[in-house]
């Protein structure tokens, strides 16, 4: 029975891993070993994986749930980086750098994680070189993400943040056809990954509201004419 349940463990280790864009492309054997280096870690709603002072361990990869990484500024308002889903991975930065994380990480919902090893997988990088290119381009990739939220935030303002958000929800922004977008998160959430708080978001819900650009019902959105929102997008970004 007991290697029964680890063999169920190790299964969906290397489910997960196979599902990371990370590890695209990585071979099945390669995968059985990184899940050996692997502990699985389980979070209630405002646990903290780590925090930016922790020394690091290893990176992370999202089984379930939903992890906030986020920077504190000196006012102390939260401001959110990127909000990690199933799938994604984070933290990668520690495996080629011996200072810690760079920023604090919390679960905003019940979440499971998979922690790989730091010390294992080092080992594992010098056996496939390969492997580490790929850890550049997920560093390179939330490199890119951050600057494009610093542009956002100071070239944008939240009307156009929020407008910009629903079109990059929509499968063809040039269609006239109504989109319905289900939030997986809470409304206060997305206004954090969207660099203002609760109140304003909802004045912004309200405007688009009343603009006809949107309805809003819960957390279900339905954008009304997607081609529409895009030109307004446009309008504001180029005015």
């Amino acid at each position: 029975m007991m290697s029964t349940l680890a063999e169920y463990r190790q299964v969906g280790i290397v489910n997960t891993l196979r599902r990371c864009q990370l590890f695209a492309g990585i071979s099945s054997a390669d995968l059985n070993n990184i899940a050996t280096i692997t502990v699985v870690k389980s979070l209630s709603r405002d646990d903290y994986l780590f925090r930016q002072t922790d020394v690091p361990h290893g990176f992370f990869v999202v089984q379930s749930g939903a992890i906030n990484l986020h920077r504190v500024n000196s006012t102390g308002r939260e401001q959110v980086i990127h909000v990690f889903r199933p799938g994604e991975s984070l933290g990668e930065s520690i495996v080629a750098t011996e200072t810690g994380y760079p920023a604090d990480a919390r679960a905003v919902e019940k979440s499971q994680v998979l922690q790989i090893q730091k010390v294992g997988f080092g080992a594992l990088l010098k056996r496939h070189p390969d492997l580490a290119l790929k850890i550049l381009g997920a560093m390179a990739i939330q490199l890119r993400m951050v600057i494009s939220q610093l542009d956002d935030l100071t070239l944008k303002n939240v009307d156009t943040r929020f407008a910009s958000w629903l079109i990059g929800q929509c499968p063809n922004p040039t269609s006239k056809n109504p989109v319905t977008i289900q939030l997986s998160t809470t409304k206060r959430l997305l206004a954090a990954e969207l660099g203002t708080v609760s109140e304003t978001f909802s004045r912004t819900v309200a405007k688009f509201r009343q603009q006809r650009l949107i309805s809003a019902v819960g957390r279900t959105f339905t954008i009304f004419n997607p081609s529409q929102l895009n030109a307004v997008l446009h309008a504001e970004l180029t005015d």
